[in-house]
């Protein structure tokens, strides 16, 4: 019989779904797993390769902890609001919510055919006002902990829509949605105090298991920095006032060759100055133009700095006494430190630059203990001993800091002080497509949080998607939703008409999975002892920075307020891992306009959804970016086609015994070998190799058929059956197994059989390998060293040579440190 996968397929997917095999149980007995894939947004072309990639990897996890005896939940929603479909319903005039529904029926359609086991029984919507509810909820309870408050901020604003963009819509300087030159403006916008928790959100990443990269990424965007605050007087021609202002440095030892001093155009100081200033007219102007750029423009590596000196002015340093120049430049952010920082060109390249630039003077106080300093073209940025620093010459750098910052402190022109990058969350979006905030403004009371039994504040239906002329939300437009009375006092108000950003369903959305159905609150403790933490989340490196502070952020609010057990712990996810993006065949990214996007749906139709599950978990390592090959897709189809060859030759040999014991003997061993390292693979993500491991498998029941036990290809069908469930199920089917090959248990290796009795052991002198040799699997220490020395290559490293320390990895590597 000939392999179909189509016909196959779609029969093994209705019986899963039929005898809910994917359900989790509640408060089993068995150990619980809680596996998470990143909800995706619902767009309207369906999903694309790159969703697969991540869906099928923890698929594969998934099955595997079943067949290990746990009690799996793996489950699947939508992250549905998003402002692509609020562009497409100003297009077309169609509401978001039907789009929404057509485009989550199609996603769900789609997963399903790939044949993955998510339990739908669980299915969350982001859009659904009973979801929604919670995710309003939440925000009241910030509100009335004063950790969302709304202020006036810069933010970028679209002259042409009429609308407040966030950074990513802000595209070269443009927007996203229609092209027009994006500008500054001020604009009052609601802002959660996520800066409350920046320590937190830093210290606890030493409790999860997060690879090195997303670390750094987290503890990067927070950019804690500790070091000292400064004081510079500020010295005005003719003028006998007092002005002063306050520089944030992590290299107070650097001050001695501070030169010039660089504020930001949005610092008060230039106001308050305004009078004494000579160039006021030029500096307005540079200030208005700097105001109207997007924070990304400014801040760009490759844009040459400019600035204006603020001439009549100048600043002391306090360590000398020396008259200084200040300067006003767009690439210095009022929103990180003090909004002023200092130039030290000799030991800064940006400074560097800029003070060449200018004709500022270049004071050399740094040098290093060995190797170049700095020079006329480069820098020096390092650590080392200070020079030209007074009394302070000759110190170390840490030690210097210390001295200056407690001298300077004693003097009360210094302080110690942490400053982050971090700033509070701006939560405002001037937008139809949303949570609604629930909060009410009266003119008596201020701003009202909605009475939590009138959750959810539900979006009403509206015909036309355009803000309004001032950039209000279309809600705005809403006269009889918008026109409300004061929960407190009862006089006329008004509904706040901003919506929440994408970002709020998906801070709390992994604990309503423990749950979904809860009317009463956002999950049953019970549930969520049982649940939490998540075991292990997989989501694109692209959402390892906001998306995971965000929702690491709000799980610490709701476990501080108690809505979460304690028992539970700080930390959401226990570990998070990243896969890599698929791109076009030749590197390119895929993408519409280039015509090169893979579509999953056609592949299943040409080759099956086994032969892209396979496919996918076979194209390379599953972290890193990975180029389509069509050649590959064959491949892995040739490979199933050959599984599915060899179960149709078993069919006909159901009892007979097998021939040669001595080569059966040789594929049992070979089957624990593979078995063992199956197992490893897949739980530290090496999908690529347990698939070679597999395919080298096969080849060698291949070459030896006749040797093949129907014990030995059941057990292999275990290992195959996470990778392509649906072949495996109906070859087990076929030869007659009992039950289902899924709910089977996970096969065990013999260890006496997957021993190696002989290895290469590697010969390192000083961390360098200078030989490799075969020796017994089981060598020890004291034996190793002795063959080793014994080799003509390592007497000649080590002759005349003391060895210091012996370094020894059993079954890898022998070490000598000379």
């Amino acid at each position: 019989m000939k392999y179909y996968p189509l016909k196959i397929e779609k029969k093994w997917q209705k019986l899963w779904e039929e005898k809910n095999f994917f359900k989790a149980k509640d408060f089993s007995k068995k150990e619980k797993f809680y596996l998470l894939v990143e909800f995706p947004y619902p767009s309207g072309s369906g999903l694309h390769v790159g969703h697969c990639r991540s869906y099928i990897g923890m698929d594969v996890i998934a099955r595997k902890k079943r067949m290990e005896g746990k009690n799996v939940l793996f489950p699947m929603g939508w992250d549905a609001f998003g402002l692509p479909t609020e562009n497409y319903a100003i297009k077309t005039k169609i509401p978001p919510e039907k789009v929404t529904k057509e485009n989550t029926r199609n996603f769900k359609k789609q997963q399903k055919r790939i044949g993955l086991s998510f339990d739908w029984t669980r299915e969350i919507n982001t859009t659904d006002p009973n979801y929604y509810k919670w995710t309003q909820w939440i925000f009241v309870q910030l509100f009335k902990r004063g950790l969302s408050y709304k202020a006036k901020m810069p933010v970028n604003w679209c002259p042409s829509c009429k609308i407040v963009l966030a950074n990513e819509e802000v595209i070269d300087g443009k927007c996203e949605r229609c092209g027009a030159k994006v500008i500054r403006r001020e604009k009052e916008q609601w802002m959660l105090r996520i800066t409350k928790y920046a320590d937190r959100l830093i210290d606890d990443l030493k409790l999860v298991d997060y690879p090195k990269r997303v670390k750094i990424l987290q503890e990067d965007w927070i950019g804690r920095s500790e070091g000292g605050e400064v004081e510079f007087k500020i010295k005005v021609k003719n003028s006998q006032k007092n002005f002063s202002l306050k520089v944030f440095t992590t290299r107070i030892d650097t001050l001695f060759g501070v030169t010039f001093l660089v504020l930001a155009p949005e610092h008060k100081i230039i106001r308050e100055l305004k009078n004494e200033i000579k160039n006021k007219k030029q500096i307005e102007e540079y200030v208005k133009k700097a105001k109207n750029k997007a924070e990304r423009e400014r801040i760009a590596e490759e844009k040459e700095k400019t600035g204006i000196e603020i001439k009549g002015v100048k600043a002391i340093n306090p360590v000398n006494g020396r008259e200084i120049s200040i300067f006003v430049a767009d690439y210095v952010l009022i929103s990180y430190g003090t909004g002023a920082i200092m130039g030290v060109p000799a030991h800064d390249q940006r400074d560097l630059d800029f003070a060449k630039k200018y004709h500022l003077p270049i004071i050399e106080v740094i040098k290093p203990k060995e190797g170049r300093g700095f020079d006329e073209k480069k820098a020096y940025e390092g650590e080392g001993i200070l020079v030209n620093s007074g009394k302070f010459s000759g110190l170390k750098s840490h030690k210097a800091r210390k001295e200056i910052l407690k001298e300077l402190s004693r003097k009360g022109v210094a302080r110690r002080a942490v400053y982050y990058k971090l700033r509070d969350w701006v939560f405002s979006r001037q937008r139809y497509w949303g949570e609604p905030i629930p909060m009410i403004k009266c003119e008596k009371c201020g701003w009202v949080p909605v009475p939590e039994k009138n959750l959810p504040v539900k979006l009403p239906k509206i015909k036309e998607y355009h803000p309004t002329e001032k950039g209000d939300s279309p809600l705005a437009k809403v006269k009889n939703w918008l026109n409300v009375p004061c929960p407190k006092c009862g006089n006329p108000a008004k509904r706040e008409t901003d919506v929440m950003p994408n970002w709020a369903g998906s801070n709390w959305y992994y604990l309503r999975y423990c749950d979904s159905k809860n009317n009463k609150e956002i999950a049953n403790k019970k549930k969520l002892k049982y649940w939490m933490p998540v075991d292990w989340y997989n989501g694109g490196m692209e959402h390892t920075t906001l998306h995971l502070l965000y929702s690491r952020f709000i799980y610490k609010f709701l476990w501080d307020i108690g809505v979460l057990p304690k028992e539970i712990g700080p930390e959401p996810y226990k570990k998070r891992t990243s896969h890599g993006t698929i791109l076009a065949e030749g590197g390119e990214k895929m993408s519409k306009s280039k015509g090169n996007v893979v579509n999953p749906m056609e592949v299943i139709e040409q080759y099956g959804a086994d032969t892209l599950r396979v496919y996918e978990m076979f194209m390379g390592p599953f972290e890193q970016a990975i180029s389509w090959d069509t050649k590959g897709i064959k491949g892995a189809r040739h490979f199933l086609e050959k599984v599915w060859g060899l179960a149709e030759e078993l069919k006909t040999k159901k009892n007979k015994k097998t021939g040669n014991k001595k080569i059966a003997k040789e594929i049992e061993i070979a089957l624990n070998k593979t078995i063992k390292k199956i197992g490893e693979d897949i739980d530290s993500l090496k999908f690529n190799t347990a698939i070679s491991a597999l395919m080298e498998f096969v080849n060698l029941l291949l070459e030896n058929k006749k040797n093949i036990s129907l014990k030995v290809f059941k057990n292999f069908l275990k290992i195959l059956s996470p990778f392509a469930p649906h072949i495996c199920e109906e070859i087990w089917q076929n030869l007659g197994f009992k039950g289902y090959c899924l709910t089977q248990k996970w096969p065990k290796y013999k260890k006496e059989l997957v021993k190696e009795k002989k290895i290469i052991l590697v010969i390192q002198i000083n961390g360098k390998v200078r030989d490799k040799i075969e020796v017994e699997s089981e060598i020890n220490k004291e034996e190793a060293k002795r063959i080793a020395l014994s080799s003509q290559k390592i007497k000649k490293w080590i002759e005349g040579n003391k060895i210091k320390k012996t370094i020894f990895v059993p079954k890898k590597l022998i070490n000598f440190v000379l």
